[in-house]
């Protein structure tokens, strides 16, 4: 119902035709239609279309005689199949949770249409504080934790936990006192500040599990639960955890047999929850004998990486290279907790667009099915973020599509002719980011070791051509002076350094 409202009203708006929405019993079989979701003519005219198949929010548009089908698998493929057709074939276009591009077409030729398609990202999340917005999230085909997309449009992927779950699940102000043996030995003596628990602990695993599941009892939506370790170190060294350790080559090993026999409890009452762990720190290298359960999903976390250079290549990105090679040697399925702002300072250039669609296709070529982009969620104003929530969005949905194709087309069709000025300036500071030689953290505290006076000189009389360009056009001037809040932080923040240099 959603898909098909949603359908009627865009196409009002592009054609000024408002064509009726109808139930399948009220319509004769040879009459002109557009046939949504899984009805009795659409198994009819598609009878091998078998919808498990599929795959995770697979769609198919197709056209069959003077019936154009637009279907998937449920609960979103239906309507990503509608929002697909009103992108693809009416030319709309939706920037933000309120700005958008609807065509005016009064004459819309719908050409033959035979797409059967199913994303290799299960689970796809852009983490921007707009596109939490429920409704624009399902446009963009974003189905992560933290889009709070609503029932109507096809909800989202729900954690039950989410990350770090070790001391929520086994608080120690609750068991440390009469339990400190389940919690890491240290340096010969248990404790529980900046620890991990004792992974090979019968009984503190027996109680995690009995938390655990009374967690997902109390969430009945939820399709994942997070069992990881804390954000810190402090692995436990008690002679049992360093035998499993040292045994496995890694710190992932005592961890992942540890989630194994919790996944393989849970499973017992919640098969189809999916168990997430994480490799990160100091559990990121793969173990050498363990493998993961059919029911436990390894996240890899890229904290450490370079986002100047693809992470496929290039010498920054050695040690996490080497690392998701290992574990999709080991896991059929991963998920990959990425970085894609600067969390020191959200309102600076950070020149790492050149990377998110190589390092996308790393990540699907390495069996990754869920992929958590962290961008700007605590900032609105950061460094092109209607762009990059926006970009990436499309990257995950289909890791094909052309990334300088997509930059363009948002930069023009969302700030008119201002578009090519701006392109050039993301093109100066990616140039200069390159040219540097930096290791672009996600901690990045200036951009005093690879912008330099002539970078930051050529960028301003850029953004200066980009505001001639649409001086009369009030509403794109003033998305191009937001856009311009980085460069001018930067000015400010080192004018001082600049100025004794410009002397």
């Amino acid at each position: 119902e959603t898909a098909a409202r949603e359908l009627q009203e865009h196409l009002t708006e592009a054609t000024g035709a408002t064509l009726p929405i109808a139930k399948e019993s009220d319509v004769s079989a040879d009459a002109p239609a557009i046939l949504i979701g899984p009805c009795r003519r659409t198994g009819e005219l598609l009878p091998d279309l078998n919808m498990e198949k599929l795959g995770p929010d697979g769609i198919v548009m197709k056209t069959v005689g003077k019936q154009l089908l637009l279907t998937g698998r449920p609960p979103r493929g239906v309507l990503y199949a509608v929002y697909v057709f009103l992108e693809d074939v009416v030319g709309c276009r939706w920037w933000t949770s309120k700005e958008r591009f609807i065509p005016n077409r009064p004459t819309l030729q719908v050409p033959p249409q035979d797409v059967t398609y199913s994303p290799k990202l299960r689970i796809r999340s852009a983490y921007y504080r707009d596109a939490f917005d429920g409704v624009f999230a399902a446009r963009l085909k974003l189905n992560g934790h933290a889009h709070h997309v609503p029932p109507e449009y096809g909800g989202h992927n729900r954690f039950c936990m989410f990350v770090h779950t070790f001391f929520p699940l086994l608080p120690p102000e609750k068991y440390f006192d009469e339990h400190p043996e389940w919690y890491s030995e240290i340096d010969g003596k248990r404790r529980w500040e900046r620890a991990q628990l004792c992974l090979t602990n019968e009984e503190m695993r027996k109680e995690l599990v009995r938390n655990a599941l009374e967690r997902l009892r109390n969430a009945p939506d939820a399709n994942l639960i997070s069992i990881s370790q804390n954000d810190w170190h402090g692995a436990c060294q008690c002679a049992k955890c360093k035998a499993v350790a040292e045994e496995e080559g890694s710190e992932a090993g005592p961890l992942l047999r540890f989630v194994n026999a919790v996944a393989a409890d849970i499973e017992k009452e919640f098969p189809n929850v999916l168990v997430e762990t994480l490799a990160y720190q100091y559990t990121r290298k793969p173990p050498k004998l363990v493998r993961p359960r059919e029911n436990v999903v390894v996240r890899l976390c890229s904290i450490e990486c370079s986002f100047v250079q693809p992470l496929a290549k290039g010498d920054q990105n050695e040690a996490f290279r080497s690392d998701i090679e290992g574990w999709s040697k080991v896991a059929g399925q991963l998920f990959v907790w990425d970085y894609v702002t600067n969390f020191s300072n959200y309102i600076l250039p950070h020149a790492n667009m050149r990377v998110l669609k190589p390092n996308i296709d790393f990540f699907v070529d390495h069996n990754v099915i869920a992929l958590f982009e962290q961008g700007d969620a605590q900032s609105g104003v950061g460094d092109f973020v209607a762009l990059r929530a926006w970009l990436l969005a499309h990257l995950m949905w289909n890791p094909t599509l052309d990334d300088r194709a997509l930059i363009e087309e948002f930069l023009n069709g969302y700030y008119g002719a201002a578009g090519p000025h701006l392109l050039a300036y993301l093109d100066r500071i990616h140039d200069a980011a390159e040219r540097s030689g930096v290791y672009l953290r996600c901690f990045m505290p200036d951009t005093s070791r690879w912008l330099t006076l002539d970078d930051l000189n050529d960028a301003t009389r850029l953004y200066n051509a980009a505001l001639d360009a649409v001086r009369d056009q009030p509403e794109l001037l003033e998305r191009v002076r937001r856009e311009r809040l980085p460069l001018d932080s930067v000015w400010l923040n080192r004018y001082h350094a600049l100025h004794r240099q410009a002397m």
